[in-house]
């Protein structure tokens, strides 16, 4: 919190009259190595860099610049304004290695979890995601599985500056931890909701995420559900282990949350859930602790801080984005209302069932397969391309 602040002071004091603080750091549960002490043995090598892509192919120059300098297969998997054949093109010019998948209907191919299909139903329309960010990952995981990677680094087409050096010695830490995350140094990778409390004053950090984060995918048999805070879903029971770690840093692109209210709509569900089960985490709680009871502190305390930023907002005077944050608190206020204790009781049941689920789908692959064969096996032949077979032009796989 930043000293002398009333407002954030304020905020605080009617979040905590509901006996859960709105907590803007979860900073403690990570393990922080500095880049020097992080040790960097030769073998660290990175085997590939997965990144889901849905812009146009010049946002992958990055990317695929810094699987070049590290020898790592970038696997590009693309959709909407993203061309598998522009990825390509964009590896043959920077002399990369490069394998862009065309991954339209690709949530077809992959297990229908019952958190997805709870959240399907009409009354919970509210809450749908139309992305498929966390389906892209799990292909990621899934591959990596498949051929045998030991470290494999998920890197979204927003984040930039990734220093190889850092990123070698951050690679050194894996399998010791589960995952390691890359510091944000840029814009920060917040929802809405955090992004309004942080203009008002209160103090917001940003956690790890899915976006620039190392894994050694053999010591997890985690997924991404199609839910906002995927990513700490993933990386759950890493973190309660003590098995996640921060190393290095990187530079996230700078976006407007504001933009469209429907954003702070599609995030309502899952931020409240994840800053609930991350909590538990804070406080030491097992997840058995996650009854009717704390569900309702934990929704009376987001709707108080959301009362709260909006009260701020309303009495502040000659901010230019004020309307913009107003229309998207009101948008996640409005929908707060149609989350219960027993919807988030019945995701996090449908969460428990879905990891078993993702086991056991994993368990069906036989491990150690060239990526071309996983691919073709998953059913993308024809979709994929590649620099790996010739030059110029790229091979079709």
């Amino acid at each position: 919190m930043r000293p002398g602040n009333g407002r954030s002071r304020r905020a605080e004091r009617l979040v905590s009259s509901g006996g859960l603080l709105h907590r803007g750091s979860h900073a403690h549960l990570l393990q922080r190595v500095p880049t020097p002490a992080a040790p960097a043995p030769p073998a660290a090598g990175i085997d590939a860099i997965v990144v889901p892509t849905s812009r146009p192919a010049n946002c992958l120059r990055e990317a695929i610049r810094l699987g070049r300098e590290l020898d790592s297969l970038v696997v590009a998997l693309c959709s909407r304004s993203a061309s598998a054949d522009e990825a390509v093109a964009v590896g043959v010019a920077l002399d990369a290695r490069v394998i862009a998948i065309d991954v339209g209907g690709l949530e077809r191919r992959l297990p229908l979890f019952e958190t997805s299909r709870l959240l399907i139903q009409p009354r919970f329309r509210h809450f749908r995601r139309t992305s498929d960010l966390s389906a892209k990952r799990n292909l990621g995981l899934l591959l990596a599985r498949v051929a045998g990677w030991q470290r494999v680094l998920f890197l979204d087409d927003d984040i930039a500056r990734v220093k190889p050096a850092e990123l070698r010695a951050a690679a050194g830490l894996l399998p010791e931890y589960r995952a390691v995350g890359l510091s944000n140094d840029g814009f920060p990778d917040n929802s809405v909701v955090c992004h309004a409390y942080r203009h008002v004053g209160g103090a917001q950090d940003v956690f790890i995420g899915g976006g620039a984060m190392l894994v050694a995918p053999n010591a997890l048999d985690a997924f991404f559900p199609n839910i906002y805070s995927e990513d700490w879903f993933f990386l759950f029971d890493a973190v309660a282990a003590g098995s996640v770690a921060v190393s290095g840093a990187m530079v996230h692109k700078e976006f407007d949350p504001y933009a469209d209210p429907g954003r702070a709509k599609a995030e309502e569900f899952g931020d409240l859930l994840g800053e609930g089960l991350f909590g538990l985490l804070d406080e030491g709680a097992e997840l058995e602790r996650a009854d009717r009871a704390y569900w309702l502190r934990c929704l009376h305390s987001r709707r108080a801080l959301i009362e709260s930023v909006l009260g701020d907002l309303r009495r502040s005077n000659g901010d230019a984005q004020r309307g913009r944050m107003i229309a998207s608190l009101e948008a996640a206020r409005s929908v707060s209302s149609f989350i219960t204790p027993t919807l988030c009781i019945d995701y996090l049941q449908a969460w428990h069932r879905d990891r078993e689920r993702w086991r056991e789908y994993l368990g069906a692959f036989e491990p150690g397969q060239e990526i071309e064969k996983a691919l073709a096996d998953l059913g993308f032949a024809g979709r994929c391309v590649s620099t790996l077979a010739a030059s110029q032009p790229a091979a079709a796989i």
